[in-house]
């Protein structure tokens, strides 16, 4: 490592000011974590609204937000915005419908504390073969995808600080690692709080001193008309399929254990709608944070950084040249903040199914004794240690095949369980077989679709239209799709175990939801056992 310039040594020291305030967060958590697994993985059930948006939210954008969003902004215009629309779409529709229902749902369903658990609770699966199946997908795809995280924070800290990929990977890992090891649950959600905050500050003051120094709104647009108008534009060299493909990453959040978690975590079903309005508030303004880094970089770079390829380092260009160091370092810090939130929150998802849906399953079958409370809080505490000693393996070389499993694993995970989540809560004819049936559905369609080994096969023997129109649409449109169809089939081929117990749960969980929001009333599909 060379020695830092007095401008390196500022942004250091906000980096470093950063690391300090997490840890400090972390310990407030552990030191108000109890000595049981409905505490550490849950939080008993405490989280005010405003946290649990905020936390939801931040576990969710990661890097993409800071660096992806905005450079996919710079390159090809506002045509890239559609993703972000999906995403508030689908988030809104989620905290509507999925979070009331959901936390009153897991309360009644034995007090379900992970979502394996609950599709288990509310099936009452005695084989576990659902619990069993959803634990073990989680368990590996989050691992990876937790590898991919510490991959970016590796190389984020060598390109921005000249630091050792290893060394800075290391460093951002054993952090993150510690503060979520000791606090929880509660620890990684008071975290994502504080850099939600980071991430949505920063994200506005960036474009906001820039068009300052541009001399105003009117000023940058017309500078980025001058470069190319095309860039203003919310459909130019967007088709209608590649618009409906960017919107339907929306679905994915129905699917997505790290955060639908957080609605389960909250106080009652009735803090729901006030934690929508945050959470979906927090959104827009990234979104717009985002969509106004993009064109003040457009106006102020012309189309240097994409000729240099540097098209994603659009927000961390304009933070050196608008701050003094220290803050442009608060800016570094808000890119590691929104890496470091998604890390830990996926840590607890694989802890909670390390401990709570295999480790607890195994040992009831074997005949185990049970354990004391506050040795299952040890058990997820070397959970969380496992999968990161893991995944910081997997990312000491980093690979193409490691980082590619980013793409799959929200079109994966929203695949398989989002059809399953949302038909639990609305359909009481859901069975055991017609759930696995969807999980491992959507999650094989979802990923074999999106393979170029697929793409490629299907050009060789397939008509040009059919295999331009599978190589165009995203994959998680056929995979929730085809999903949703083979648990509601398999589901009405095959009979419910205690069918009068499961729609006592249901009608319960209904009541108890609707005291926050109105509800769809009757099933989708006619009840039957």
């Amino acid at each position: 490592m060379a020695v830092p310039s007095n401008e390196e040594a500022w942004q250091l020291a906000a980096v470093i000011v950063y690391f300090v305030a997490m840890l400090g967060i972390g310990y407030y958590a552990y030191r108000k974590t109890k000595d049981d697994l409905d505490s550490y993985m849950l939080a008993d059930r405490g989280l005010k609204p405003w946290v649990a948006a905020l936390s939801a939210g931040a576990s969710d954008m990661s890097g993409w937000l800071l660096m992806g969003l905005p450079g996919a902004i710079y390159l090809y215009g506002l045509v890239e915005s559609w993703i972000f629309i999906g995403l508030i779409v689908g988030a809104w529709l989620n905290w509507k419908f999925v979070a009331p229902r959901l936390r009153a749902y897991t309360e009644v369903a034995d007090d379900a504390i992970t979502v394996p658990s609950f599709l288990g609770k509310r099936l009452h699966d005695k084989a576990h073969a659902v619990r069993i199946t959803c634990g073990v997908i989680i368990l590996v795809f989050f691992t990876f995808y937790v590898s991919s995280g510490m991959v970016a924070s590796g190389k984020f800290f060598e390109s921005s600080f000249d630091v050792d990929y290893v060394v800075g990977m290391l460093i951002v890992a054993g952090i993150t690692m510690l503060y979520t090891l000791f606090g929880g649950f509660l620890g990684a959600s008071l975290t994502d709080v504080a850099q939600g905050v980071l991430v949505v500050v920063a994200l506005l003051a960036v474009p906001i001193i820039g068009v300052i120094e541009l001399g105003g709104f009117g000023a940058t647009v017309d500078a980025v008309q001058a470069i190319d108008p095309e860039r203003l534009s919310m459909v130019s060299g967007g088709s209608a399929l590649a618009i409906i493909s960017a919107v339907a990453w929306g679905l994915g959040y129905f699917g997505q254990p790290h955060i639908i978690v957080r609605f389960m975590a909250l106080r009652s079903p009735a803090d729901a709608p006030v934690a929508r309005r945050i959470g979906i508030g927090w959104m827009l303004l990234c979104g717009i944070g985002a969509v106004g880094t993009a064109l003040v970089g457009i106006a102020y770079y012309g189309a240097s950084l994409e000729a240099d390829n540097q098209s994603e380092t659009v927000f961390l260009a304009l933070s050196q040249v608008l701050f003094h160091p220290f803050i442009a370092g608060l800016v570094l810090a808000a890119v590691l903040a929104a890496i470091m939130s998604t890390i830990s929150s996926q840590l607890i998802v694989c802890s909670s199914a390390l401990v709570e849906d295999l480790y607890k399953l195994i040992s009831v079958k074997s005949g185990w004794r049970e354990l004391a409370p506050a040795t299952y809080v040890r058990l997820g505490r070397l959970g969380v240690l496992a999968v990161a000693v893991v995944a910081v393996i997997l990312a000491l070389s980093p690979s193409n095949s490691i980082l590619s499993l980013v793409a799959f694993a929200w079109a994966g995970f929203g695949s398989a369980f989002g059809p399953v989540v949302i038909l639990s809560l609305y359909w009481r004819r859901l069975t055991t077989a017609g759930a696995l049936a969807g999980i491992i559905t959507g999650a094989v369609v979802a990923f074999v679709w999106g393979q170029d080994s697929f793409h490629s096969f299907l050009a060789d023997r397939a008509p040009d239209s059919v295999a331009s129109f599978v190589a165009d649409t995203y994959e998680i449109i056929p995979g929730f799709l085809i999903g949703m169809l083979a648990i509601v089939v398999v589901s009405l081929l095959t009979r419910r175990a205690d069918p009068e117990a499961v729609d006592a749960e249901f009608d319960a969980a209904v009541t108890a939801s609707r005291e926050s929001s109105v509800l769809p009333r009757e099933d989708s599909v006619p009840a039957g056992h």
